[in-house]
């Protein structure tokens, strides 16, 4: 009766390199799927604070109200949130002075809301390299555990005066449980990263557009005869 082995007992049974490539593998699996995970939740609450504030602020709402407003939970804040109170700021502090130059309170706010945007980038980009590498480079660590479990095998062959398929077979076998590891791994880790950047560039491009449209509406209001 021909003995079966699970896929446990495969992994069980591997060589020490082997194994180790597996539970590297199976880290760098459950980290992206964490991280996946996190993306997923924090991306669509970024799309829902954006929707929720730009239909606040083209609401006509008085933009002294609208900076107490989100002044008063900072910490639910959204990206555009974020670039709406740092122009205001600049804008206040500024035009606070006497005989303020119209042109030099524009760029102290547009550099002030640069470095919001850059902020956002950050937030909007964290862990995706991580899931790019993960992608990139799992089917090659899967690939070296199979390698090395295959060259297992056949140097093994060497010690056998006769040599049968059953006698490789668990050897190759778990080799191959590395590489399915390793697509394992990858396959999700690059799906997730070109869901999540693609995500991740279409709400900068609306944080960049909604900087530019409140840079014009203070730029009109500094601009304003006084």
């Amino acid at each position: 009766m021909v003995e079966t082995m699970s896929i446990l007992d495969l992994v069980l049974n591997a060589s020490v390199v082997v194994k180790c490539v597996m539970a590297i593998l199976a880290l760098a699996s459950v980290m992206s799927w964490i991280m996946i995970f996190q993306r997923f939740f924090f991306l669509g609450k970024a799309k829902r604070a954006l929707r929720k504030f730009e239909d606040k602020f083209w609401s006509g709402i008085d933009l002294g109200q609208l900076f107490r407003d989100v002044s008063e939970n900072p910490q639910s804040s959204g990206g555009a949130e974020e670039i709406f109170r740092a122009g205001i700021k600049e804008y206040t502090r500024l035009t606070a002075q006497k005989n303020y130059d119209a042109d030099a309170v524009m760029e102290g706010i547009e550099r002030s809301m640069r470095v919001a945007l850059s902020r956002e980038e950050e937030k909007l980009d964290a862990h995706l390299p991580f899931l790019a590498s993960v992608g990139s480079t799992s089917p090659y660590v899967g690939l070296f555990g199979t390698v090395w479990g295959i060259m297992n095998s056949f140097r093994g062959l060497a010690n056998m005066q006769q040599a049968t398929l059953s006698s490789v077979a668990p050897g190759i076998s778990e080799a191959l449980v590395a590489t399915a590891m390793g697509l394992f791994a990858a396959i999700p880790a690059v799906m997730a990263y070109n869901r999540f950047s693609s995500s991740a560039s279409n709400l900068m491009n609306n944080y960049e557009t909604f900087a530019e449209e409140f840079s014009s509406i203070l730029h009109r209001r500094v601009h304003a005869p006084k």
